[in-house]
Formats: structure tokens, C-alpha cells, sequence
């Protein structure tokens, strides 16, 4: 062993994938390995252990979020290898889960928003280290979704009855019928429940809609 960082990265984009190993090589660490979807990472993870994995969230086969998943599990089950998550895309949702895990040897950087390659180098070193690394729009986003959670909290059990049914897609009036109340007593509940998730009138914004996704996201 000769003391550089062991790194392997997940990334599908092959010119990414191939880009991020020569920068990193170039800065003195050891790219153990390069695969192209999560399950290859995994092997890879298993059969290198090295001090840190760099993540992409989206890869194959359904390019949604089998790179987070990956992380979550990596980060769980081999506490000896940190996960660098390094994405144009916010999953807000498995980021909260990943950080709250384990808060050390884990990080989220947005692809678009590194600009200098000394920095990017440093965070890797960090998080392989044990630190935490994090994105200001990420954070940004993890705490609007906290206050989103925090809101939904406030809701009644009736309240909480309504929305689940408008995320069901039923009208106020199906909503009445099912639940064997009146309509005004149901459009008195709705407008709570847009009161205190903050959803305002507003023209162009459905937000039956809204309310149903933040319900749904929860």
C-alpha cells in the first residue's frame, strides 16, 4: 500500500466516467475501479474496499435513483468505505435517509455546481477521511423538505384522511361521500390543509396537485 486514497466510481456517462478517473489519477489518488451501474458497483465496492466511492444517483436500468440506493447500502453495510454522491440531480428524499445513517464519510456535490477540480479533490479527501461534504443547494433542499415534513405533521387525523383521498384523485364531493360528511364540512378541511402546507392562491398553481405530492413525497 502506498498511502494514496483507493477510489471507485459509479458513473453510466462514459466520457464522465473516464474524465473523473484521469483527474483523479492526475491528483495522486488510485482509481481502483470505473463501472457503469450499481450493481457493478457493488462487486466492485466488495471486492476493492476502497476509502471511497463516487456515486452517480441515475444509472442503468431505470436511470432513476439506483445510484442513491447503492450509496445507502455501501454506506450501511461497509462503514470502512465513504460514499461521495456526485450528481446533476437532487433526491431529496434518499439523501435524508443516506445523511441520517451516519453523518460521517458521506457527501452530495452537484455536478454543475463544481467549478474548480483542487476543491472537488479536497472534498473526495474529506469524505475518504471521515467528513462530511455538502452542496449549499442540496442543504437548501433537504431543509425545504424538512419544513415540508414538519407542516404535513400539523395536519388532524381527518385532515390527514382528506388529503390522502385527494392524493387518490377524488373530488370534494366523492371525498364527502366516502367519508359520510358534508361537502362544506370537506372544503372547510381542504382549505386547512392548503393553509398549512403554505400553499397560497395562486394562479397556474393546482393545488390539489401540490398537496397531493408533498403527501405522496412524505
Amino acid at each position: 500500500m502506498d498511502g494514496r486514497l483507493r477510489v471507485v466510481i459509479a458513473e453510466d456517462a462514459a466520457i464522465m466516467r473516464e474524465g473523473l478517473t484521469q483527474t483523479l489519477t492526475r491528483r495522486g489518488l488510485d482509481v481502483v475501479a470505473a463501472v457503469a451501474d450499481a450493481q457493478a458497483l457493488r462487486l466492485a465496492v466488495e471486492e476493492h474496499r476502497p476509502d471511497v466511492a463516487i456515486i452517480d444517483v441515475r444509472m442503468p436500468p431505470s436511470h432513476t435513483d439506483e445510484g442513491m440506493r447503492a450509496a445507502r447500502e455501501i454506506h450501511r453495510d461497509l462503514p470502512g468505505v465513504a460514499v461521495l454522491v456526485f450528481s446533476q440531480y437532487i433526491e431529496t428524499r434518499s439523501a435524508t435517509e443516506l445523511f441520517a445513517e451516519q453523518a460521517g464519510g458521506v457527501g452530495y456535490l452537484l455536478k454543475d455546481r463544481v467549478a474548480d477540480v483542487g476543491e472537488f479533490v479536497e472534498a473526495v479527501s474529506r469524505v475518504a477521511r471521515g467528513g462530511t461534504v455538502l452542496d449549499p443547494e442540496v442543504v437548501r433542499h433537504l431543509l425545504g423538505a424538512a419544513r415540508r415534513a414538519d407542516a404535513l405533521s400539523t395536519l388532524t387525523p381527518r385532515e390527514r384522511e382528506v388529503l390522502a383521498l385527494i392524493a387518490q384523485g377524488h373530488s370534494n364531493a366523492a371525498i364527502a361521500e366516502l367519508l359520510t360528511i358534508t361537502p362544506g364540512v370537506v372544503e372547510k378541511h381542504v382549505a386547512a390543509i392548503f393553509a398549512k402546507l403554505g400553499l397560497a392562491p395562486s394562479t397556474g398553481v393546482n393545488r390539489r396537485v401540490v398537496a397531493a405530492l408533498r403527501y405522496l413525497g412524505s
